[in-house]
């Protein structure tokens, strides 16, 4: 019955994301859908009819009506698809995904280009020499976060009290992901403002997990989303962002001579090349090699990624870039540095 009380588009609008996960499974591109829990972040979309009738106000259509809201921005276009979450701490969000009619510019390489080697130790590491320190976000909060997690451990399932100190996690974690994202926004703006073209490695983050060591530090960083920002910050300006391949040996070659190094263990984080005889910061040689990697595919026009070409194919897993590299190139192991 209470389905009946629902506006009939977002019913329909979930029917169809149903049988997209279905068709991502069936494509090998993600798992199997299942069951989400109540107690985390919900969603539904309002495909049309929604209107923004004041600076604080939001007018669904259905039994839900007109809703209070703390609008960031002035709606400049066309409302297309409105979505309503929900976080885990209970609070309410809407995006709106509007059609401004602004054609997306032609990317052009003309310009400063930049390579960035993402790390541990320090965030972003580009090849100017600027390093970005890793806040460590996690780390900040890990005290108040072990001390409300001790209390919902404590409380009896299915209470009222465990479910407000279920809450109160919850909000712990969503500070924690809001600094994150507000340094992700503000760093990944300052690099697109200052270059032209942007080059990163296709890291495989995934992966990279399963080393139990490192698998928290790694969650923490934010590599993913992070790299995302770049991408459609620099698409929208008109900007060339490109990934080359994770198995590119960035770490591995000499940014003078291109020759490469002995492998070198992850504490060491200068070294002196036997072939030119000069010192190399680490970090700052690996983002060296990463941004030349991304001019010379730009020059051989196989840069598809960011000409905007398809990075993740219908078919299956996101492919690199670099399909050109040579067998000796493919081959060579990539360090987490």
């Amino acid at each position: 019955e209470w389905l009946k009380e629902c506006y009939s588009q977002c019913l329909q609008q979930s029917v169809l994301n149903l049988s997209q996960a279905f068709q991502n499974f069936f494509e090998g591109r993600v798992k199997y859908p299942n069951f989400k829990s109540k107690h985390y972040r919900q969603s539904v979309q309002f495909p049309q009819n929604v209107k923004v009738i004041s600076e604080s106000a939001i007018k669904f259509p259905g039994l839900l009506g007109t809703v209070t809201a703390k609008i960031h921005r002035p709606i400049e276009g066309t409302i297309k698809t409105v979505t309503v979450s929900r976080n885990p701490d209970g609070k309410y969000f809407a995006s709106l995904l509007v059609d401004d009619g602004i054609e997306k510019p032609e990317s052009s390489s003309e310009g400063k280009a930049i390579g960035i080697d993402l790390g541990l130790t320090d965030f972003a590491i580009s090849s100017d020499g600027s390093k970005f320190a890793n806040p460590r976000h996690l780390k900040k909060h890990g005290r108040n976060l072990k001390r409300k997690q001790r209390k919902l451990s404590r409380r009896e399932k299915g209470s009222k009290n465990r479910n407000k100190a279920r809450l109160k996690v919850a909000k712990v974690h969503s500070k924690i992901a809001r600094v994150r994202e507000d340094f992700h926004h503000k760093l990944s703006r300052k690099i697109v403002n200052e270059n032209q073209v942007i080059v990163v490695e296709d890291l495989a983050v995934k992966n990279m997990v399963k080393n139990h060591n490192l698998a928290r530090a790694i969650s923490d960083v934010g590599w993913g989303q992070f790299c995302t920002m770049l991408k459609y910050k620099a698409e929208f300006e008109g900007k060339v962002y490109l990934e080359i391949g994770r198995f590119f040996p960035s770490s591995h070659l000499c940014s003078n001579t291109l020759l490469p190094l002995e492998k070198m263990d992850l504490s060491v984080r200068s070294f002196v090349c036997p072939h030119c005889q000069e010192r190399h910061d680490r970090d700052i040689n690996a983002a060296i090699n990463i941004r030349n990697e991304g001019l010379r595919i730009l020059a051989s026009g196989s840069g598809a990624s960011a000409l905007g070409g398809t990075v993740r194919p219908k078919g299956g897993r996101r492919k690199s870039t670099l399909s050109e590299a040579s067998p000796d190139e493919q081959r060579s192991p990539r360090s987490i540095a």
